[in-house]
């Protein structure tokens, strides 16, 4: 059987997001969410990262070469789209347009994202990049994340990232035929918008974290967990 170079690049673009970017995507909220036991423990997480063996390599071949083919097809995706949601109200339907929305904004947030803080290339905001500078991770973040837009943005794409990667979890697994028959998918669309629900707060969390300690979670919770030695002791975030 010959399969077109359609079928072909479209199920490349569906294993870039679920393999590669996936698997990147929960390294990267896991490191965020250690801000939550304090400014060192983040910065000790960011600085293992940037002794990883290879990480270049990584990067490239990892992350910004299947990044950028998944975006831009992506794009193309979503161009062949053709909304009817009005004329038929289908759940899915509207779930396949947000697929496809989130996506269109994931590539100029995730394009904002890599040139802000990775590279400090934004005018106006933060110019002293992530990478190379491990020690001031948590301050540049902190810096940043004190400017209300910027706060605002972050916080929509951590929202978008977790429907986007959790539903196309969902896509991935019907589309592969390792999800069959419509009760088989049913449970399995709920588990992947559970997924997202629980991403999502948990993205959220994290960026709230970095401008207020213990994110959305009370005081108390924290305070109790500063008693016991789990976190380090709070202290405001720093914006100069």
């Amino acid at each position: 059987m010959k399969f077109s170079n359609t079928f072909l690049l479209r199920k490349l673009h569906q294993i870039t997001g679920v393999v590669p970017l996936g698997v990147y995507y929960f390294v990267h909220i896991y490191t965020n969410s250690t801000v939550m036991s304090g400014e060192k423990v983040f910065e000790d997480h960011v600085t293992d990262i940037h002794h990883m063996p290879y990480l270049l390599f990584i990067e490239i071949f990892g992350i910004f070469i299947p990044l950028l083919f998944h975006s831009i097809y992506g794009i193309v995706i979503s161009g062949e789209a053709r909304i009817n949601n009005f004329r038929y109200g289908y759940g899915r339907n509207w779930f396949y347009t947000l697929q496809r929305l989130t996506g269109a904004f994931l590539f100029f947030f995730i394009l904002f994202h890599v040139l802000n803080l990775r590279f400090g290339l934004i005018p106006g905001l933060n110019l002293t990049p992530v990478a190379g500078n491990a020690d001031q991770a948590y301050d540049i973040v902190a810096r940043e994340f004190s400017i209300s837009w910027v706060l605002v943005l972050y916080i929509l794409g951590v929202l978008a990232t977790a429907w986007h990667l959790a539903y196309g979890f969902w896509l991935f697994a019907v589309d592969w035929g390792i999800v069959i028959g419509e009760k088989a998918q049913k449970y399995a669309l709920y588990a992947c918008v559970g997924l997202a629900v629980f991403l999502g707060a948990v993205g959220v969390n994290a960026v709230v974290a970095f401008v207020k300690p213990c994110g959305l979670f009370p005081k108390a919770f924290c305070g109790e967990l500063e008693k016991k030695g789990v976190v380090e002791p709070s202290k405001p975030a720093r914006t100069s």
